[in-house]
């Protein structure tokens, strides 16, 4: 007869705590269905917050969820068993609670369940875009200041943001640049904001953004449609025969904005002139306007930028200037 050992007793099981973290910035209820599934098979799901956004979906879809807000020693109690706890994270993400569960385990005393992180609803790209709107609503009801701002009063910080972004552009500076475009959007938001509150024909950020989605999928017919284009020469041909037929314009000087800066003006005339296949010759006077002016037809022919050109002529200029005076200190 053989003599056999006692089985050993098998592990008592830790049970499971998953922490469930969603998105403020995607609608309530739209969460993954890894985050369904784990939901519907948690033994016990809790959430600190009794006004989360997301517990009125859960308590629809049949999911109990207790208000409670348990110390980490209490949480890893509740998993004894085997059991599975789901904590839905409050906007904080529950740092106390982490901070816990970590302490805990550290002492190696405590045998912990298994740790989770489970995100429920990520952010589409440009979901922060949704923070500005938001963060743009509140500056505009509480803020003095804000809060009297127009469309006329406003207009000359989009001319200094669009010139500070040009010249982060150029300098090459990449902190620079993404302050600046953050500069630049927050006037569109801004103007956008304001244009809520007109009496007859408000419009949103949201108008603001349908049109000019609308407007680039109408000019990209070989993107979005059965038009092809190979080269950036086919491309442009789209865009200005497409730009035709929504403008209506009985000249090819409508839509230039005269306020812009004479160089910049001067291109664009001639621009449209080459574009359009016309031969205007240059208005023959004296003076150094119109010296200028054939400078600036001539750079736009050889397909540079008489602004840009003489902005970092300027720069140079600028550089000289600082030499010479280091030389006499």
């Amino acid at each position: 007869m053989n003599a056999t050992s006692p089985a050993a007793p098998s592990a008592v099981p830790t049970g499971r705590i998953v922490l469930l973290t969603t998105s403020h910035r995607v609608a309530p209820g739209l969460l993954s269905w890894p985050a369904w599934q784990t939901l519907h098979a948690a033994d016990e799901v809790l959430c600190a917050d009794g006004a989360h956004p997301q517990l009125p979906y859960l308590r629809e879809a049949g999911i109990p969820v207790e208000e409670a807000s348990p110390a980490a020693e209490d949480l890893v109690g509740a998993c004894a068993g085997g059991r599975t706890v789901v904590v839905v994270a409050t906007g904080e993400g529950e740092p106390a609670l982490t901070d816990g569960l970590a302490r805990l385990a550290g002492t190696g005393r405590v045998p912990m369940p298994e740790l989770e992180l489970l995100p429920a609803s990520y952010d589409l790209p440009g979901a922060r875009l949704l923070d500005l709107v938001q963060v743009m609503d509140r500056i505009r009801a509480e803020c003095p200041w804000s809060s009297r701002q127009t469309h006329k009063g406003l207009a000359k910080y989009g001319i200094e943001e669009a010139y500070e972004l040009v010249e982060a552009i150029e300098e090459g500076d990449r902190d620079e640049l993404r302050e600046e475009l953050g500069d630049v959007l927050l006037q569109v938001v801004f103007h956008a904001r304001i244009a809520e509150e007109h009496p007859e024909e408000p419009f949103s950020v949201d108008d603001v953004a349908g049109g000019i989605v609308a407007k680039l999928v109408h000019r990209h017919p070989h993107v979005f449609g059965d038009e092809t284009a190979t080269t950036p020469e086919e491309v442009k041909e789209h865009w200005l025969r497409t730009k035709a037929v929504e403008k209506r314009r009985t000249s090819v000087t409508e839509g230039i904005p005269l306020g812009q800066p004479g160089l910049a003006l001067a291109a664009k005339l001639a621009s449209r002139v080459r574009t359009a296949g016309l031969d205007v010759p240059l208005p023959r006077a004296e003076g150094i306007g119109y010296e200028l002016l054939g400078l600036a037809v001539r750079a736009e022919a050889e397909g540079a930028d008489p602004e840009a050109a003489l902005r970092a002529a300027a720069r140079a200029y600028r550089d000289a200037i600082r030499a010479a005076e280091s030389v006499g200190e």
